[in-house]
């Protein structure tokens, strides 16, 4: 705890006051949508915190204290407004379809960062998905390979913790 506040400080004294991610940044949009799943049962849990670190991460080649950046700077964007039509809006106009399925993706890894989808999560992403212009069975298809992916990833994760030797190889 207390590297985590000395951290804290030291950022706040070494930063001066700017921003890397400006409000028409799509980086941002997808962030800030992101961030909304994660607080969307109104706690925001490690697992889930972690996992959109990895995937915005992944999605924009950021190391972890810009993916961290990031994603505050999404917080807070996302807490100024009650809409996530600000979000997709330019989303939906400016990304492909690909794209679109791809943030989608996130969010279920997202959502499903705990083991299972909550319901207040599973709204958010349908809603979410819709508004990026994703028909219905484009968004079950996704959820479903998502969904197939986390539970691979849980059952490595067993089968490492009961095999030690398993996960070093």
């Amino acid at each position: 705890m207390f590297n985590a506040l000395k951290r804290l400080f030291s950022d706040l004294v070494e930063r001066d006051g700017t921003t890397a991610f400006a409000d028409d940044d799509p980086r941002l949009a997808v962030a800030a949508l992101m961030a909304h799943v994660v607080g969307a049962d109104g706690e925001v849990r490690p697992a889930e915190r972690s996992r959109m670190l990895d995937e915005l991460g992944r999605r924009y080649g950021l190391d972890a204290d810009d993916a961290a950046d990031l994603a505050d700077a999404a917080r807070h964007a996302e807490l100024e407004t009650a809409a996530i039509q600000r979000f997709t809006a330019g989303l939906q106009r400016n990304l492909p379809m690909d794209e679109r399925r791809d943030v989608v993706a996130s969010l279920w890894k997202i959502a499903c960062a705990e083991g299972g989808v909550r319901e207040f999560e599973d709204a958010v992403v349908w809603r979410i998905a819709d508004l990026l212009g994703l028909e219905p069975h484009e968004r079950t298809a996704v959820r479903k390979t998502v969904e197939a992916e986390c539970e691979a990833e849980a059952l490595r994760a067993a089968e490492a913790s009961l095999d030690p030797a398993r996960e070093r190889s």
